[in-house]
């Protein structure tokens, strides 16, 4: 049974168009897994047999036709509590939205359900997608199923972390600054982040609206691919949705990589970079070389400046979009009050965690009179130059490599007390995100305590289908991506 549990998406959908195994039989392998081992990792927040059985039920209708149906129909997937699914309970993390269910599916939860998938559930995630390591969620930390003493890595650890130990072949995530690519490398796995504009954000709840995106997560890139093709495309209700030609993101998985130019940034391969970390990666880059990959050494000279950039911009826009949520038409309301402002200031105390309030304090500090030009303005000028550094690092090189994060998973409570040590942790990502740039990690082997490792990727705009090519070609020749925990098995 592990070999199902541990299938690509291609081999599950040709399990299921042969009728060797039917869609409720799947998702019903899936519940069971997940009610054996959920209790000890906490990645699934919300469950519900008979809704995700109605989808399996109606996915097995398509199949048995012979007509009607996907790449994707009938193969289970969980959705990050970030995205509106209807019926569900959307939470967010976060005790302001504890009781909320939404009334309407966000556009990722509505293509993928289109192409036939089945919600097996909620996954649990770092409180209004603000942390990276999965310790501020209002239902318990999430753990890392490779060691249950360490974080899965966040926003998306829920995400991760199911994957990981195959409670679901696949799972949406959110990356605002390393969210999807973070605990991907953390816990062992496959994660992209899209081209911002490339997949809606519409009906996913806003923490930084210039830096949020949606994407898949799951074992390997071809997986990836498949599930980028659903969820990708046009949609007339997000104002920052790209009106673009589809497109097949696993068109170009087989072409070679002879004559690729890796670009290798001098700032991603300093000091900050953990020793078994850099091992890993070096290993990666000599597989890349005997692929026929050549590397150059790129400049990306104002990427010291992300991790400061990004802690004025996403505060900032995170005061304003969590504004909304004041007791008043939804979400936690406090049980005393004695007049409005008295409502608002109580709900919002109670409903908030510590890191929302701090970042909530944050970006309405930078946002007042007399301080707007001095922080936001600025950091929106070195947003620029830092993508400007990309434009001319993609000059001599097709795509970037480096580590995902500078450790592998650290210990529940390690940076927890320091906010500047936990941000630290996405200072290869978060540049990625400023530029609006797509990026991808994949695992590349073990580091301390066999903890596992991740590769960035990182490709220019619209670069997913390159990406993901140079990804697969890897895995093709490398087994890092079909690892599984020993308590997994």
């Amino acid at each position: 049974m592990s070999d199902l549990f541990n299938s690509s998406l291609r081999q599950l959908a040709a399990t299921l168009t042969a009728r060797k195994i039917s869609a409720v039989e799947l998702a019903t392998l899936f519940l069971d897994r997940i009610d054996r081992l959920n209790p000890g990792l906490n990645a699934f927040i919300a469950l519900d047999r008979d809704k995700t059985l109605a989808q399996a039920r109606a996915a097995d209708e398509k199949l048995n036709a012979g007509a009607g149906g996907t790449a994707l129909t009938g193969i289970p997937l969980a959705h990050k509590d970030i995205f509106c699914t209807k019926g569900w309970r959307t939470s967010c993390g976060s005790k302001m939205l504890e009781n909320f269910v939404s009334p309407y599916d966000a556009h990722v939860v509505e293509k993928l359900a289109g192409a036939g998938m089945v919600t097996l559930g909620k996954l649990n995630m770092d409180e209004f997608a603000m942390g990276s390591s999965n310790e501020t969620s209002h239902f318990g930390p999430v753990k890392n199923p490779w060691d249950v003493s360490r974080v899965p890595g966040g926003s998306s650890g829920g995400s991760a972390a199911a994957i990981a130990a195959r409670l679901a072949p696949a799972a949406t995530g959110t990356d605002t600054g390393g969210s999807i690519r973070q605990p991907a490398a953390l816990c062992g796995l496959t994660g992209l982040k899209p081209t911002y504009g490339a997949v809606s954000r519409y009906g996913m709840i806003a923490f930084a609206s210039s830096l949020d995106q949606a994407g898949p997560m799951a074992k390997s890139a071809e997986d990836c691919a498949l599930l980028l093709n659903a969820m990708a495309g046009f949609d007339p209700r997000d104002s920052t949705s790209l009106e673009r030609p589809t497109e097949d993101y696993a068109r170009d998985l087989e072409k070679p990589l002879a004559g690729l130019r890796i670009g290798l940034p001098k700032e991603f391969f300093g000091d900050g970079m953990d020793a078994d970390v850099r091992a890993a990666v070096d290993a990666a880059l000599d597989e890349y070389r005997k692929l026929g990959a050549i590397t150059v050494e790129v400049q990306l000279p104002n990427s010291g400046l992300s991790v400061p950039a990004y802690y004025v911009i996403a505060p900032a826009e995170a005061s304003s979009n969590l504004s909304r949520f004041d007791g008043v038409r939804y979400g936690y309301r406090a049980p005393e009050y004695s007049d409005l402002a008295e409502m608002y200031s109580r709900s919002r105390a109670q409903g908030f965690g510590a890191e929302v309030k701090r970042r909530i304090l944050i970006g309405t500090y930078v946002l007042s009179h007399g301080y707007y030009d001095a922080y936001y303005l600025k950091a929106q000028k070195i947003r620029r130059l830092i993508a400007a550094d990309f434009q001319e690092a993609f000059k001599v090189c097709d795509v970037i490599m480096g580590p995902t994060s500078p450790s592998v998973a650290f210990a529940f409570g390690a940076k927890s007390a320091d906010p500047v040590q936990m941000y630290l942790s996405d200072i290869y990502t978060i540049s990625t995100n400023l530029a609006g740039l797509p990026g991808m990690s994949l695992p590349c082997g073990f580091g301390n305590n066999n903890m596992p490792v991740g590769l960035q990727i990182i490709g220019s705009w619209f670069g997913e289908a390159k990406m993901l090519n140079v990804a697969h070609q890897y895995q093709r020749v490398t087994d890092w991506h079909t690892r599984m925990p020993k308590e997994s098995k």
